[in-house]
């Protein structure tokens, strides 16, 4: 019977589930980075790896080091969505089966950008300045926040965190656009989906402009000086992709000059974000550091909904699910 390399954690937590999945499948607990690594016969007898949450980062050292020297590895599960770590590259390139765990930190990446929205769009801001300077600042007048309900969100990517997002702001009641290649279909939480192509005339009726593809040649740069010209003045920009999906320096001009009302940056140009940077100092600007997706229920998610039910189809054959395919 094959053998699967989990964690301390992950074996005490899901002994039974990972026997039920794949009946009489070996466990191979994985040592801590301090601990003694394997021996040649150990290594030899790993069929299957899980990289877990909570591997990363006090395990990750002896658990790339396991996997790159075992010769008989057939399948790898992370935890994460992205496998640009080089050591995953290594193993495809070995022929070594890998899937992933893309849409696991939906809920909380989506929850951080509607709280961006809400940051921006209600008083948090100012009124979070005035009580730091003990100050009883009512908003009133001209300055008075206007109602989300009717405002016009875009997204840039129709995926688990695009749509999850979508959803949330939809019932919020906000009018929501997706922009993905493939057409809109029943269930999607949008009123209309367009294609990338039409970015930019999308642009000119968006007051929320979301930001959460993937980054690729086609989606690199994507919003530049165009784009940030054509959104309405004091439309506000929430990017939870990649920092390199924008022209870094077109959206600072577009916030200093006013034209952008603000901004909710989970990812950067260059990170961590230089402590030089302007986007610290702007008064409409929210920065995360690339922590969008943090939850204490992403590790079972993760376990429960994605690497379980990928055990057990690698038992009865099936094809995996979110399984890279180059």
């Amino acid at each position: 019977m094959p053998t699967l390399l989990v964690s301390r954690a992950v074996f005490d937590g899901y002994h039974q589930q990972m026997k039920a999945a794949h009946p009489g499948i070996e466990l191979c607990i994985l040592p801590a980075d301090t601990e003694q690594p394997f021996d040649e016969a150990t290594l030899a007898s790993l069929d299957y790896a899980f990289f877990s949450h909570d591997v990363y980062p006090a395990s990750s050292r002896m658990f790339f080091r396991s996997v790159r020297a075992a010769p008989n590895l057939k399948w790898v599960h992370v935890m994460s969505a992205g496998v640009d770590n080089f050591v995953f590259q290594e193993l495809l390139q070995r022929g070594i089966r890998l899937s992933t765990s893309s849409g696991s930190t939906a809920l909380p990446i989506a929850q951080s950008v509607i709280g961006g929205m809400l940051m921006l769009s209600r008083g948090f801001l100012p009124w979070g300045e005035a009580q730091r300077r003990r100050a009883w600042e009512p908003i009133r007048g001209p300055q008075m926040p206007p109602d989300l309900v009717g405002q016009r969100m875009t997204v840039v990517g129709l995926g688990a965190i695009g749509s999850e997002v979508a959803r949330i702001a939809s019932a919020i009641g906000l009018e929501v656009t997706g922009m993905r290649r493939t057409p809109h279909r029943p269930g999607d939480p949008v009123s209309r989906v367009l294609p990338p192509s039409q970015l930019l005339d999308a642009a000119r009726e968006t007051d929320w402009l979301v930001l959460a593809c993937p980054l690729t040649e086609e989606t690199r740069g994507v919003v530049g000086e165009a784009v940030l010209a054509a959104l309405p003045r004091g439309a506000a920009i929430l990017n939870v992709a990649r920092g390199e999906v924008i022209d870094e320096p077109a959206l600072i001009e577009a916030l200093r000059s006013g034209h952008l009302g603000g901004a909710y940056l989970d990812v950067f140009w260059k990170e961590p974000l230089e402590a030089e940077s302007p986007l610290w100092d702007m008064p409409n600007v929210i920065i995360s550091p690339h922590n969008s997706s943090t939850s204490t229920g992403n590790g079972a998610r993760v376990t429960e909904e994605y690497f379980l039910p990928n055990l057990a189809r690698i038992a009865r054959g099936e094809p995996l699910v979110n399984e890279v395919t180059a």
